[in-house]
């Protein structure tokens, strides 16, 4: 009992850290996940699987969501 309320202060350290860690990796795949199917979505186009309404439509909504994503991250 004594042991738990001596390392508390180092316990709690550890997990704020860990919590800041996996907040920042989840922020960072998510710029990555958008920025990666906007290359596939180019790529789509590119081999005439999509039509170019439907691209443009697609790559405005993308581009949207990675520039949001990019004014979150602004102080």
């Amino acid at each position: 009992m004594i042991f738990d309320v001596l390392f508390f202060p180092v316990t709690s350290i550890a997990w704020i850290g860990k919590q800041i860690h996996e907040r920042a990796t989840a922020e960072l795949d998510e710029k990555e996940n958008l920025q990666k199917r906007l290359v596939a979505l180019q790529l789509a186009f590119d081999l005439g699987e999509i039509a170019e309404e439907d691209f443009e439509r697609e790559e405005e909504a993308l581009l949207l969501a990675i520039e949001a994503e990019q004014a979150e991250q602004e102080p």
